[in-house]
């Protein structure tokens, strides 16, 4: 990721490289690959997140 630094304020290109970082998900990937997860964890971890989704989605459509 490359984030242009202006005028030396190297605080803001600090927080919008946090910005980017985040949004993009690398933190919680790099957590989750910190370790190795078995097959059957994944598998059981992909469903949890499938379940999570739908009910989001199901309870964004309610609203």
């Amino acid at each position: 990721m490359i984030v242009r630094v202006n005028n030396n304020d190297v605080e803001f290109a600090l927080r919008v490289l946090k910005k980017k970082v985040q949004k993009a998900g690398m933190i919680r990937e790099i957590r989750r690959r910190q370790y190795y997860e078995k097959p059957s964890e994944r598998r059981r971890r992909k469903k949890r997140e499938g379940i999570k989704n739908a009910q989001k989605r199901d309870m964004a459509s309610i609203i």
